[in-house]
C-alpha cells in the first residue's frame, strides 16, 4: 500500500443505515459508485470536477450520501497529514482545557495509522470491512454518526480559542517541512473540518474517507 502522503482524499458523509441494506464486504464499493458512477460521463467532470464544498453525487440514487471537497488543499491526503502532525508537535504548549477538546475532535480525523503497523484495526468495528482485508482498500478514516456530535461539541468548545495556538504554532511548526506553511493554513484547514463533522451531526450521517 502506498503511504499516507501519496494518497488523495476522498470524503465522503453518509447515511449508515442505508448502508446496512448493503454488505458488509460490498459497502466501500457502494460509496465509491456513489461518488463517481460507472456510467458517468466526461460531461460532468468538465463542468463540476472543480466545485467544492459539499457535492451531491451525480448518481441518480445518491441523495444517501455526499461528497466534502476541500477549499484550502489540492486533494491531496497530505494537507491532512501535515496538519495532523502539527497538531502533535504544538499540543504540549496549549492550555489543558483547550488541548482537550481539541484531541476530542482531531483524533482519528488527521491521523493516519496504517493497518500493516496497526493489525488490530477493523474497520469501525466490522461495519466496513477489515482494514487488514488484502481484498479492499482501507479507508483513510472512519467517524461513525454515534461518535460525531462529540466531535462537533468539541470543534464548538475549541473554535473560539484558536488564536492561542498561534504562539504554540509558531514554536513547533512554523518554516519546519512537512508542516503546513502557516498558521492560517492550519486554522483554516481546523475549520473546514469543523464544518464537515457539524454537517454530518445535523444529518445524523457518518464520515468515510476513501483513498
Amino acid at each position: 500500500m502506498l503511504p499516507a502522503m501519496g494518497l488523495d482524499l476522498t470524503l465522503v458523509a453518509a447515511d449508515w443505515e442505508r448502508l446496512r441494506e448493503t454488505p458488509v464486504e460490498d459497502r466501500i464499493e457502494a460509496l465509491e459508485d456513489a461518488i463517481w458512477p460507472p456510467d458517468l460521463d466526461d460531461t460532468y467532470y468538465l463542468t463540476q470536477g472543480g466545485d467544492k464544498g459539499w457535492i451531491r453525487p451525480p448518481g441518480r440514487d445518491a441523495e444517501w450520501c455526499a461528497e466534502y471537497r476541500f477549499f484550502c488543499t489540492t486533494g491531496a491526503y497530505r494537507w491532512h497529514s501535515r496538519a495532523g502532525d502539527a497538531w502533535a508537535d504544538l499540543r504540549p504548549l496549549a492550555d489543558a482545557s483547550l488541548r482537550e477538546a481539541m484531541d476530542r475532535f482531531l483524533n482519528g480525523l488527521l491521523r493516519y495509522e496504517d493497518p500493516a503497523d496497526d493489525p488490530t484495526l477493523t474497520g469501525a468495528g466490522g461495519f466496513f470491512p477489515a482494514a487488514t482485508d488484502r481484498r479492499h482498500r482501507p479507508t483513510l478514516l472512519i467517524c461513525p454518526p454515534d461518535a460525531a456530535p462529540a466531535r462537533t461539541r468539541a470543534w464548538h468548545q475549541a473554535a473560539p480559542r484558536l488564536e492561542e495556538l498561534r504562539e504554540p504554532f509558531a514554536a513547533e511548526c512554523a518554516g519546519w517541512a512537512g508542516r503546513p506553511d502557516t498558521f492560517e493554513d492550519f486554522t483554516a484547514l481546523l475549520r473546514e473540518w469543523g464544518e464537515v463533522v457539524t454537517e454530518a451531526t445535523r444529518r445524523g450521517w457518518g464520515l468515510v474517507g476513501l483513498p
